[in-house]
């Protein structure tokens, strides 16, 4: 079953079962989830706006999801266009849906296909900028049906972080930069696998949930055939107090 849904300047498309639409509290846009599928999270906004793409770059999303970092990113930079790539076609439907409600067609294009596969797709330095929020956990322990669509966004089932990687090194230009949004307990894992790709971590931020919680995300930008020198940003803090953003928060997300 869909029912229609028309936007900003009668902008019309199809929801289907379970689906809605959700502000994003920047430039009017709106992006269309799935309540039983993978929503996106806090993780995907930070990464969004810790990445800086300069005017006119060609930017490209790994594992777009519904789309939100190429929406987001498209208020947030003066970037000429951007390419999400996404596995899942349900998911992939979703982000062309949302594109299409914010009117986005002539600067985002939205292709389903295989992170492993993307230097075929796209070919070797066609980007000035790579994004990825991949799946975090490396392990299938406790999953129970591996073919969900949250356990693929969760979980390394489709492809490693050295997939992402060692794509991004071939797809970015040289001096071109890859942004990322990892858990901590991965850090040596993801310096590494950088260093071994070419890209040169340079820049790093810890996200805190509270300031005296331990770090619970971090955000990262390598850069190809950077220099080896990285600064490490003071630390972001989500929560004043429970259920009470920091400014810096409230700052990221526009409102």
């Amino acid at each position: 079953m869909t029912t229609d849904y028309t936007g900003m300047e009668e902008r019309m498309v199809s929801l289907k079962k379970n689906e809605r639409i959700d502000d994003l509290q920047r430039n009017h846009y709106k992006i269309i989830q799935d309540t039983d599928r993978f929503c996106f999270g806090m993780d995907a906004v930070l990464l969004s706006g810790f990445a800086k793409a300069k005017e006119g770059a060609k930017v490209l999303d790994l594992g777009t999801g519904t789309g939100i970092i190429p929406i987001l990113m498209t208020a947030k930079t003066k970037a000429a266009h951007f390419t999400g790539l996404e596995i899942q076609a349900d998911s992939a439907d979703m982000a062309l849906r949302s594109v299409k409600l914010n009117g986005l067609e002539e600067k985002i294009e939205i292709v389903t296909g295989d992170i492993k596969e993307a230097v075929s797709l796209f070919g070797a330095a066609s980007f000035d900028v790579v994004t990825c929020n991949p799946p975090y956990m490396t392990e299938h322990h406790g999953l129970t049906n591996p073919k969900a669509p949250k356990a693929i966004a969760r979980h390394e089932l489709l492809c490693t972080l050295e997939d992402v990687i060692s794509q991004s090194s071939r797809l970015l230009k040289p001096g071109g930069n890859l942004y990322m949004v990892h858990r901590p307990f991965r850090l040596a894992d993801l310096i590494v696998l950088l260093r071994q790709y070419r890209l040169e971590p340079k820049r790093m931020k810890l996200v805190y949930p509270f300031v005296e919680k331990e770090p619970n995300m971090v955000l990262i930008e390598a850069n190809r055939g950077g220099r080896a020198r990285m600064s490490v940003e003071k630390p972001l803090i989500v929560y004043k107090e429970p259920g009470v953003y920091t400014d810096e928060i409230y700052e990221i997300y526009g409102y």
